[in-house]
């Protein structure tokens, strides 16, 4: 892993964010480039419609100088961090960035009122995970001794998944995480028997010519089997797949992986397909 992003706006959630970037960062050697959008409000707009110079350079100070005291932090110490100033916030620019940067990983805290709970509407996280190239590693709240031993991903297994599940398996071995892939057996989703299920699993697999192990868990609902499924093997994040179009609303069939990043006590990553 070369370098990891961290978009900030130095709040709470951010430097939570920020130490579990740290952590991933310390462990491979790798950098840190921490990101602030300026928040350009119509209070400072011209009578033309135009924001003034004096005020653009103002703000830009203001932003170096807490950016000082933000990254001011013991964690920090050995880790090479490269703070950057955009002047507007178009969260299409983080793509510029992870592709100037050869970043690896864009990790962002979750602003929801309760856990998740908001993110999805209009937020930032959502905007960057929209159009992130890169994997979203959201977190919430405040996670102590970071862990990223094992990683659960789960995959309705159609031909259309096999990207994400190439994306995942390249992510765990940049972290060094096992990973457990997962195929979630639901009555609402024609309950297949475990032979058909697996003979669902082996056909596209084969189609793509992987070779891989799958676990099939029951469960009453998707949601319900992976965040159960991922507590039953001790796993510290989890992994969704999301159209970045579409938003995190429509992450995997529909609402699903919202509500899996609004109930799991573990950080969610996110991978683009």
């Amino acid at each position: 892993m070369k370098s990891i992003i961290v978009p900030v706006d130095f709040s709470e959630q951010s430097e939570n964010a920020l130490k579990v970037a740290a952590k991933i960062a310390l462990d491979n050697k790798a950098e840190l480039y921490v990101l602030h959008m300026l928040e350009l409000s119509p209070v400072i707009m011209s009578d033309t419609g135009y924001i003034s110079q004096e005020h653009i350079v103002h703000l830009i100070k203001t932003g170096e100088k807490r950016f000082v005291d933000f990254l001011d932090k013991p964690y920090l110490k050995d880790i090479k961090v490269f703070p950057i100033i955009k002047h507007y916030k178009v969260f299409s620019e983080v793509n510029e960035i992870v592709e100037k940067h050869e970043a690896d990983l864009v990790v962002m805290g979750s602003h929801g009122t309760d856990g998740l709970k908001e993110i999805f509407i209009g937020s930032n996280t959502e905007r960057v995970v929209r159009n992130s190239d890169v994997p979203v590693l959201v977190i919430k709240g405040e996670v102590t001794d970071f862990k990223y031993a094992r990683m659960v991903f789960a995959s309705d297994f159609k031909k259309e998944s096999i990207d994400a599940i190439l994306k995942a398996m390249s992510f765990a071995r940049l972290l060094g995480a096992e990973l457990d892939l997962v195929y979630i057996n639901t009555p609402a989703d024609a309950f297949l028997s475990t032979k058909d299920a697996y003979q669902k699993i082996s056909n596209t697999l084969n189609k793509a010519k992987l070779g891989l192990e799958v676990d099939i868990y029951n469960d009453y609902s998707v949601e319900k089997g992976i965040l159960n499924y991922a507590e039953s093997v001790n796993a510290d994040i989890i992994g969704i797949p999301t159209h970045g179009r579409k938003g995190l609303s429509h992450f995997f069939m529909g609402s699903i992986g919202e509500d899996i990043a609004n109930h799991s006590r573990l950080p969610v990553v996110t991978f683009k397909i």
